[in-house]
């Protein structure tokens, strides 16, 4: 079973794979969509499309777990946000990937037992849950792979 996880954003996305074998997961890859400075909002989200189209292609998942959007007092910045959820909702509902919601606290508490986790216990505890030799990096990799990873403990 492969999963998903995506940290949605315009500027730049974080998707992270894992694949369940032997009721373990597996790190497969992680990395983030990027979107040009001088892009206009229609060209960023088209870009975002295609990419993940591509990333559903090479990786067939069962499950994408996306982070629920919370707004901040930046409103600007959670309404191109909650674009490109609406791009990856219609990505998974095309494909009829079944696709779950996760808040920043319950991802803690899966991940750390805490949902007041920091960033560094976060990026610690996916380190060593997926056996990896350093910290994934960007930051919106790492919590890319912490909602994927969310998901498959929740699934259990």
């Amino acid at each position: 079973m492969i999963v998903i996880g995506i940290d949605p954003g315009t500027a730049r996305l974080g998707y992270g794979i894992i694949a369940v074998r032997n009721r373990k997961p597996e790190h497969v890859c992680y990395g983030c969509i990027e979107s040009g400075k001088g892009q206009t909002a229609s060209a960023r989200l088209l870009h975002i499309y295609s990419e993940v189209a591509t990333l559903l292609e090479k990786y067939p998942p069962a499950h994408i777990a996306v982070e629920k959007l919370f707004f901040s007092r930046n409103i600007t910045s959670a309404m191109s946000v909650s674009e490109a959820r609406g791009v990856i909702l219609l990505l998974a509902e095309q494909q009829r990937i079944p696709i779950t919601e996760y808040t920043p606290n319950q991802v803690k508490q899966a991940i750390t037992g805490s949902g007041r986790a920091d960033k560094r216990q976060m990026q610690e505890m996916i380190k060593r849950l997926l056996n990896l030799e350093e910290i994934p990096k960007p930051d919106d990799a790492a919590d890319a792979l912490s909602i994927a990873l969310c998901h498959i403990h929740i699934l259990r």
